[in-house]
């Protein structure tokens, strides 16, 4: 006697639980959802604005962190940067003086020559420089700008690169050639149509001939001297360290509205590169203690790009969580919005949930059917919700050409998050109604 295959969908015994009563179930719940719809897109508008917001929020938080690290990584993991500070003193008495004496601040050639012997083994190279604010012409176009004088390993170690042409060479620095390297920015102000290699610049009554053009960079706010204002370094000439010293000297006159200012600085900044970031904290340290020793002014600076670096990223991840915790909030309101409205339907059908209990539905049915209306209510405000919130990003970007991130794991946790919230928030109406009792519920008008 041939029997038949089990039947994988039939009922298990006593469970009274059955495919075909899964799929009513589910198309009750889809029908209810249908029958209020304005009242069901209302709900399904808390959790859209949620999940956008949390996917929203974290992108711009992404992309701030982004570009501030980059501009710490620009300025090298391995660096160890020294800047002269004109003393808070100084700045105050050259203020209240029409004429001032020339002031001397900042750090010299002997704090590099001492740092070089004290640290001979741990670090690769010291590469100085000076920065001089003034105006470079090229025929009737003029450009304010910071004009750095430097040596050769300028660009190796501040990891910038010439894009057109090329850097000043050991022996022009030697001979002091009137020789210039134009950042992006400010070769496109003076050169808007020529090629800007092989022309001349004029500065002070000097003329310098741009031999490269640095590529495009973005802005730090560190490695700033004292002479300028500018912190883009796209808005930069460079010239060698010793055509500087002899163009401009080093006292520097500079006109104030109140009379003029005279200040001697030797250096404006220094940039210590070291063979690997093990030490670099440390070797920062150890900078510090020297130029303290030697100078009885604060008037020095020592920053350290990957000190800051590591801040930088502890920061991001707390402004993150911070982020994320308040775009968190709109979802949990999100979620009590469902609850509500899922409780109010359980008591606007009560008589619906009687005669359903009275025709043989069982207390998983009813619970079924609430969590299916919640489940679908959540995820369709999750889908649209990630649309939206990847929409906004990328509008903010294209509209601010603010920098924006969205990582691939943000849609993801957003909808997740919306998904439990749902079920979470869904478990309580759908109980509440499967405990009614039939009789009652009946008796309901």
């Amino acid at each position: 006697m041939n029997s038949s295959p089990p039947d994988p969908f039939k009922a298990l015994p006593n469970s009274g639980f059955t495919l075909s009563r899964l799929k009513r179930t589910v198309r009750l719940g889809v029908k209810s959802i249908y029958s209020h719809g304005l009242r069901s897109l209302l709900t399904v508008m808390g959790m859209v604005f949620g999940v956008s917001s949390v996917i929203a929020m974290l992108a711009v938080g992404e992309g701030a962190s982004f570009e501030a690290q980059e501009q710490l990584r620009q300025l090298g993991s391995n660096n160890i940067i020294i800047k002269s500070i004109k003393p808070a003193e100084i700045e105050q008495s050259s203020r209240s003086s029409y004429r001032p004496a020339a002031v001397e601040y900042g750090i010299t050639y002997q704090d590099i020559k001492e740092i070089e012997l004290t640290l001979e083994k741990e670090i690769k190279l010291i590469v100085p420089a000076r920065i001089i604010r003034e105006n470079v012409w090229y025929q009737s176009r003029k450009v304010n700008c910071d004009i750095v004088g430097t040596v050769v390993t300028y660009p190796q170690v501040r990891n910038f690169k010439v894009a057109v042409g090329r850097f000043f060479s050991q022996s022009e620095i030697y001979n002091r050639d009137n020789v210039c390297v134009l950042g992006y920015e400010m070769s496109k102000l003076l050169f808007p149509v020529q090629n800007p290699i092989g022309n001349t610049v004029k500065v002070s009554g000097d003329y310098y001939k741009v031999i490269g053009i640095m590529e495009e960079s973005g802005y730090s706010n560190l490695g700033q001297s004292e002479a300028g204002s500018s912190n883009s370094v796209s808005n930069r000439m460079y010239i060698p360290l010793t055509a500087a010293k002899h163009r401009f000297g080093e006292t520097l006159i500079r006109q104030t509205s109140g009379g003029q200012e005279s200040e001697t600085v030797q250096l404006h900044e220094a940039t210590i590169n070291l063979p690997n970031q093990d030490a670099v904290i440390e070797m920062g340290q150890i900078v510090e203690s020297i130029l303290e020793r030697r100078h009885k002014k604060d008037d020095f600076e020592v920053e350290v790009p990957l000190a800051l670096l590591r801040q930088a990223e502890a920061s991001a991840r707390v402004f993150n969580i911070v982020l994320g915790a308040i775009a968190g909030i709109s979802l949990l309101v999100g979620g009590i919005g469902i609850m509500n409205i899922m409780l109010a339907s359980v008591t606007e059908r009560t008589r619906e949930i009687g005669i359903r209990r009275a025709l043989g539905a069982k207390r998983h049915d009813i619970i079924l059917q609430f969590l299916v209306e919640t489940i679908l209510l959540s995820a369709t405000g999750g889908l649209i919700g990630v649309a939206l919130g990847m929409f906004v990003p990328l509008s903010i970007t294209y509209f601010t050409d603010m920098m924006t991130i969205i990582r691939f794991w943000t849609p993801v946790l957003a909808f997740s998050i919306s998904g439990v919230v749902g079920v979470i928030f869904g478990i309580y109406p759908a109980m509440r109604a499967a405990e009614m009792d039939p009789v009652e519920a009946l008796r309901h008008e």
